[in-house]
């Protein structure tokens, strides 16, 4: 999946506006145009569009994090040069102020069952014995979950 993907279904799944789109990346502390995020948002046979980099989507998904959970005093952490699809699910976790048993539900909407012990790989430090990669299956099929989970609820 590439970044411009997850922003466009994380954009659809909340329906989020143009403002509230550079609301979240304000509250991030980078102040992005409207034409930025519609050009973010397009398809990638459009002419105007703008591939989202790892940076941006990370400011982004810090941002979606100070908007939902509410932003923390002192300094911002620090962002990753290099976004994994480990690290998008966890700041969506983090976001969405999920729990284990929680995630493990969003999957199964998305008729995505894994084991509590499967999930508990996937948000480990990558040098730990018992880490595993999430792949795009598993990220397409969370983002999804959240999709029909919140989108209806708005």
């Amino acid at each position: 999946m590439t970044n411009n993907d997850i922003l466009r279904r994380i954009r659809y799944a909340f329906d989020f506006s143009d403002s509230k789109m550079i609301a979240i990346f304000g509250s991030a502390n980078l102040e992005v145009t409207r034409g930025q995020v519609s050009d973010w948002l397009k398809k990638a046979d459009d002419p105007a569009y703008q591939n989202c980099t790892d940076i941006q989507l990370a400011i982004f998904l810090n941002g979606l994090i100070n908007d939902r959970r509410g932003k923390k005093e002192g300094a911002q952490p620090e962002l990753e040069k290099r976004l994994t699809n480990n690290i998008i699910l966890r700041k969506m976790k983090i976001a969405l102020d999920l729990k284990a048993d929680d995630v493990l539900s969003i999957l199964d909407l998305a008729n995505l069952r894994i084991s509590k012990h499967e999930l508990s790989a996937l948000f480990r430090r990558p040098d730990h014995k018992h880490y595993r990669n999430c792949k795009d299956q598993i990220l397409r099929s969370f983002l999804k979950g959240v999709q029909l989970k919140y989108r209806d609820n708005i």
